[in-house]
């Protein structure tokens, strides 16, 4: 099962990531250029938002069930702290990228309730934006190539 979801995990975090850039450059174009905020873009934000929070259900199952999750019991917090992998793989990639999706998940929510097109892409844009950056610091990149 461990390996099922992590092909899973590993390939859909392409679909993550690629959205997240689409949905961030989106909104700095559309707030940089004036331009009117369109189903096209409430799709692309909303399309960026469901990919997210299905990754994170998978990467739910994936961390309880990976041989890392086991090292807790083994290790203890002072043994997964001190290696850098296992404090990736247990602490770091898993915190981050429940902040990520919160970030999304307000970004989303705070759009909507603008009025406006300017006020919904800068919305979009910080929040999504923010997002990006914290997904990009927190990829186990080792694993990705």
């Amino acid at each position: 099962m461990y390996q099922t979801v992590q092909f899973i995990h590993s390939w859909w975090a392409y679909i993550v990531l690629f959205m997240i850039l689409i949905a961030s450059f989106n909104a700095i174009i559309g707030f940089a250029l004036n331009k009117e905020y369109s189903a096209t873009n409430f799709r692309i934000a909303l399309f960026t938002l469901i990919v997210t929070h299905i990754q994170l259900l998978i990467g739910i199952v994936l961390y309880f069930s990976a041989p890392y999750f086991k090292m807790w019991g083994e290790e203890g917090v002072g043994g997964v702290m001190a290696d850098s992998t296992l404090r990736l793989y247990n602490v770091e990639h898993p915190f981050m990228m429940i902040v990520a999706v919160i970030l999304i998940t307000m970004g989303y929510s705070k759009h909507k309730k603008k009025l406006t097109s300017k006020p919904k892409f800068k919305t979009l844009a910080i929040y999504y934006g923010l997002a990006l950056v914290v997904v990009l610091s927190r990829i186990p990149w080792s694993a990705w190539f």
